[in-house]
């Protein structure tokens, strides 16, 4: 082999290592040319653009504190301070941790600016400063929102910044206790390439303003976007790193908000804060079961009440359900604040098992009062006792609350927390209540009726009024 040919191959050789390999971030897929997509893990615009790895070894260094059996360690530094805002506080677990880092997401327009903006004016005071970045928003936008809903602190420091270098310096000339920034997909880092909102730069300000939280100890509440799936944009790195991830849900034409803890290192993920959203800003419910409930002298056919647990937190809802004749072939199944496909199986269930046959040709309008969404199967039994109700044009008793699950043969299964859902019931003034067999301990007071089946149930229905038989009677033999 000559000499020339020699060199040719190492040349070769070094062009191929020399050469530019691609990597997607999120899932660390490989490849020679870059792509907007990764095959892989199906993501968007992670696809960048690396070097040959160096073979590395890292070497003891100094540590910043020394190992401490863990009986040693103080725990007061995890002491959390409210809020000032006692529904926020019930999710966060007592308020908010100094160091913590929490995600708030929510849809465009459902409250989110307006109720942080509340937690920075009452979270500040002589000893704890409040800085409230915004990045969507002037200064004097931010300033009229808070004329209008009482949120004046002289604590309360205001910028309106989209660098993150800009926002690194408020911190160190105001040195405040809480950071409120609105939002992490507006703020953008000049040592990084690509627009304000994309992975990478989301994974810089973020990365930057935890950091900056915990070497201060210094809480800080970020806002964050959500897609159109209603999942939270940008990397799912950013869920990873920040310590409490609470979500903001409720219907635009509705007052109610609801404030869902998806994650938190700090407490349980299973309570729920609710809002109520009015000109004036937004105030906590401490009680807010009477959102969901219509007053009324005399009882309306088609009306059932339950009680659902949002969270441990028990809340009394109505449900409605309006029958009428169709004037087309397929009759109307609509639904508002219900799982379109649960009223379709209590329907089925109420023909077949409750031999209701009025309900097959008819418009079947069901809905909750107030914009409360029923999802749980405990909800079960009060549509299909509304329904029926409306079917028979019959009102169901006053003050009866009904709870429990439905299955496909007719019968009512037991749920969790039915003895928490009584005491609700109970203290709101209801006298009477439906429930599945064996319901453990029940509020002095109150009558509990129990039922194994739909045909049980639905003789709640007054027969004189009554318009088919709730079950198909045994034949004699």
């Amino acid at each position: 082999m000559g000499t020339a040919t020699v060199f040719g191959m190492a040349a070769r050789t070094k062009s191929a290592k020399d050469r530019p390999s691609y990597r997607c971030t999120e899932c660390g897929w490989t490849t020679a040319k870059w792509l907007g997509r990764c095959p892989e893990c199906q993501a968007w615009g992670t696809v960048e653009e690396y070097g040959a790895p160096a073979v590395r070894t890292t070497a003891a260094g100094r540590v910043s504190t020394a190992a401490l059996p863990i009986g040693q360690v103080d725990g007061r530094q995890a002491t959390a301070r409210t809020t000032g805002v006692d529904e926020l506080d019930r999710v966060l677990g007592g308020g908010l941790v100094p160091g913590a880092v929490v995600l708030l997401a929510g849809e465009p327009g459902v409250g989110k600016s307006t109720l942080l903006l509340d937690v920075a004016a009452k979270a500040a005071s002589d000893d704890h400063r409040t800085l409230y970045v915004t990045g969507e928003e002037s200064a004097s936008q931010v300033r009229l929102r808070a004329d209008r809903i009482g949120a004046l602190n002289d604590h309360l420091y205001l910028a309106a910044e989209t660098d993150l270098s800009a926002v690194l310096g408020h911190l160190d000339a105001v040195k405040p206790s809480l950071l409120v920034l609105d939002s992490v997909q507006t703020v953008a880092s000049p040592e990084i390439d690509g627009a304000p909102g994309g992975m990478a730069q989301v994974r810089e300000v973020a990365g930057a303003l935890i950091r900056a939280s915990k070497e201060r100890g210094m809480s800080t509440l970020l806002v964050g976007h959500v897609t159109k799936d209603g999942a939270i944009a940008g990397p799912r790195l950013l869920e990873h790193l920040v310590d409490v991830v609470l979500s903001f849900e409720g219907d635009r034409h509705a007052r109610l908000r609801l404030v869902r803890g998806v994650k938190n290192r700090y407490g349980a993920t299973d309570e729920v804060g609710c809002f109520e959203l009015h000109d004036e800003g937004i105030t906590g419910l401490a009680d807010p079961s009477g959102l969901f409930l219509t007053r009324r002298a005399e009882a309306v056919p088609g009306t059932c009440l339950t009680v659902t647990l949002e969270g441990r937190r028990p809340l009394v809802a109505e449900v409605q359900a309006l029958t009428v004749d169709s004037q087309i072939p397929s009759p109307r199944r609509t639904t508002s604040g219900l799982e379109t496909s649960r009223v379709s199986m209590m329907l089925a269930v109420l023909e077949q098992r409750g031999r209701i046959t009025a309900l097959g040709k008819r418009d079947i309008y069901s809905a909750t009062v107030g914009g409360v969404k029923l999802s749980e199967p405990a909800a079960d039994l009060a549509i299909a006792l509304a329904l029926a109700s409306a079917a028979s044009d019959t009102p169901l008793p006053k003050n009866l609350v009904a709870i429990g699950e439905v299955g496909l043969a007719g019968e009512v299964r037991r749920v969790t927390g039915v003895q928490r859902r009584l005491a609700e019931a109970h203290r709101l003034g209801f006298t009477h209540a439906l429930v599945p067999v064996d319901p453990g301990k029940v509020p002095a007071g109150m009558k509990v009726t129990e039922v194994a089946d739909m045909g049980d149930a639905l003789r709640v229905l007054p027969r004189a009024r009554r318009r088919a038989p709730a079950r198909e009677e045994a034949p004699q033999g």
